[in-house]
């Protein structure tokens, strides 16, 4: 199903004075234009910035979350070469010290004595630190520079469910990432790898659901970015289907179908629009469970860590062939 979906050049406030949808910000930008002034509906606002780097050795990810009556810091890591995987959770009631801003612009921190972390925003990009003196029993520090080209387009988009409850999301991939991770001994190297950034800023249901996609990386002498999703926005008019190739966005205005075995998430997966807009085999080599029951709180997440091949076409109907570019695909139900 094919949308209209206004395409947004201002700088625009998400919410009005009584704190429900502003009519204004529903659509989609290039560029980051919203400022996410929530307030009130507790316990339903939620925020949080998933950083996730990708390189051809390594799975390196790191989040920061708001969801009014909990906070959340949480970090992870994947080896492909030797499948080592390991990932730290720390809560914190009522959302103590997980002050997350308004804008995508704005710098953030969390400090523990089992997990610090910071988001700070520099004139190229942005640096990500984190540091753990116990994660798997080593040393985590990582330091990690991700570039914004001058120009990169970004998918922005606001889904409107109701003028009660809403959306915001950036979602931004293919940057240029340098650093390193050190875990003990050992030192990983970002050089050459690509950061996405999922920012969200919103009201929402209690019972949710959504299928995501993303990947960043080069072949054929261009870089590709894939953002697919589904479930979440269904019924809405909106999505937060897009392709970033070689820094330029194009909106994808129609559903992409997730065709995939949820007996067996390893079996490849197909992410494919009516149109041919996107054709797009996944095939998993990772499967990340995580799982929360906390009473009012309840979380599964069946996240894929694999490879994406296959075709997308761009705004000009210049179609784009790629294979094996590293990401992730995912379903996830929540009670939240």
């Amino acid at each position: 199903m094919a949308y209209h979906e206004p395409e947004l050049t201002g700088k625009v406030r998400l919410c009005t004075e009584k704190g429900t949808l502003n009519p204004e910000a529903v659509g989609w930008s290039r560029q980051p234009l919203h400022s996410c002034n929530l307030r009130g509906r507790f316990p339903r606002k939620k925020r949080w910035n998933y950083w996730c780097i990708t390189t051809e050795e390594f799975l390196f990810s790191v989040t920061l979350s708001d969801i009014d009556y909990m906070g959340l810091a949480f970090v992870y890591f994947l080896d492909f070469k030797t499948g080592y995987f390991h990932e730290m959770t720390v809560p914190r009631l009522l959302a103590r010290g997980c002050k997350l801003p308004d804008t995508v612009d704005g710098n953030m921190e969390f400090q523990d004595s089992k997990l610090n972390l910071s988001f700070i925003h520099t004139p190229t990009g942005v640096t990500i630190r984190v540091s753990s003196p116990n994660f798997d029993g080593r040393i985590l520090n990582a330091e990690l520079d991700v570039c914004h080209p001058q120009g990169h387009e970004t998918l922005n988009v606001v889904i409107p469910w109701s003028q009660r409850q809403f959306q915001f999301t950036s979602k931004q991939n293919t940057l240029p990432t340098t650093g390193s991770i050190t875990m003990g001994d050992k030192v990983y190297n970002a050089q050459g790898g690509f950061a996405c950034l999922d920012l969200g800023r919103g009201i929402w249901p209690y019972s949710s659901f959504w299928n995501w996609a993303g990947a960043s990386g080069i072949s054929n002498g261009h870089t590709i970015g894939l953002n697919f999703g589904a479930g979440w926005t269904d019924g809405t008019g909106m999505n937060e289907n897009g392709i970033c190739i070689d820094g330029r966005l194009t909106k994808i205005s129609e559903d992409v179908q997730f065709i995939y075995d949820s007996s067996d998430f390893m079996q490849p997966w197909t992410l494919k629009t009516e149109s041919s807009l996107a054709n797009v085999i996944f095939v998993p080599f990772f499967h990340r469970t995580a799982k929360t029951d906390a009473k009012v709180l309840r979380s599964e997440v069946h996240q894929m860590i694999g490879r994406f091949s296959g075709t997308v076409t761009d705004a000009d109907q210049q179609k784009y062939t790629f294979k094996d570019i590293i990401g992730w695909a995912e379903e996830h139900f929540a009670r939240w």
